[in-house]
């Protein structure tokens, strides 16, 4: 039962990071496979995964038990993290990024490399991986049990 948790959530990932390569390819034309593999947009990966972890486990362990209890703690510091953290992450790395800008015009660039801006989601992209999650979680459940 247990490989069945981790096959859906793997799905919801998969399912999430697909989604995420239509919309980028719908509204810029292009196929961006780094949104394939990459953090960040619409909608979160990472809340879909924990989503449908936790779901699915309260589907086949039980509404009450420890495992469900456990996994629902875990999507909600994740979902946290995604929504808050890796967010204002992203934009202080905006923020560098456009100082490191201004140095390099006056030919005095300390740092090499850009920083990653595209860290963290809205609420609005973790809800939506959230529901991702959970629908495929508890669907996914249902035709295992």
């Amino acid at each position: 039962m247990g490989i069945w948790i981790l096959v859906l959530s793997v799905a919801a990932w998969a399912a999430a990071q697909l989604i995420k390569l239509l919309l980028t390819y719908c509204r810029e034309h292009r196929l961006d496979l780094d949104r394939a593999l990459g953090s960040g947009g619409m909608p979160s990966s990472h809340s879909a995964f924990v989503c449908a972890c936790a779901s699915a486990t309260g589907r086949l362990c039980g509404w009450s038990s420890v495992l469900f209890a456990i996994t629902a703690v875990i999507a909600i510091v994740v979902m946290y993290d995604a929504a808050n953290i890796r967010q204002a992450a992203g934009e202080h790395a905006k923020i560098l990024n456009y100082m490191m800008d201004q140095w390099a015009e006056k030919g005095q660039m300390p740092f090499g490399t850009r920083l990653k801006e595209l860290l963290g989601h809205t609420p609005v992209q973790v809800l939506a991986g959230a529901v991702l999650g959970t629908a495929i979680g508890l669907l996914g459940a249902y035709f295992v049990v």
